[in-house]
């Protein structure tokens, strides 16, 4: 069975910071880009960050940039999501999810939800004070 499993969220005050990650399961890791989504309540599911197969090309959403940082480790087929400076309006359940898709095409459309084959349960992060 394919599994994404999306750990880490919390309650953390403004300016603090977490790490998200998504440890996965049933498919070949290597061949998937891995992508973090992020729904506020109320609001429609948008895109945050994107790591290719092999980790060397990454994407960020404007609001996010300098703040986050994504990784991946194949040994471990987990991606991480390093997330600083952290805002109440990150709060959000945040999604992991895997696509087959490569380099040129996600350039353009790694935002779009529709590019991705994999979803995993969401994990909950409240930036408050």
């Amino acid at each position: 069975d394919v599994q994404l499993q999306a750990s880490g969220g919390g309650l953390v005050q403004p300016g603090g910071s977490l790490r998200l990650s998504c440890a996965a399961s049933g498919f070949t890791f290597d061949d998937y880009a891995i992508g973090w989504f992020r729904q506020a309540p109320g609001k429609e599911r948008e895109g945050v960050s994107c790591i290719m197969s092999s980790g060397g090309t990454t994407f960020y959403a404007d609001s996010v940039k300098g703040r986050f940082t994504i990784s991946r480790d194949n040994a471990k087929n987990t991606v991480y999501l390093q997330m600083n400076s952290l805002k109440p309006e990150d709060t959000a359940v945040y999604y992991c999810a895997a696509s087959r898709k490569g380099t040129p095409r996600l350039f353009r459309l790694w935002v779009l939800s529709r590019e991705y084959d994999y979803w995993g349960q969401g994990t909950l992060v409240t930036v408050s004070s």
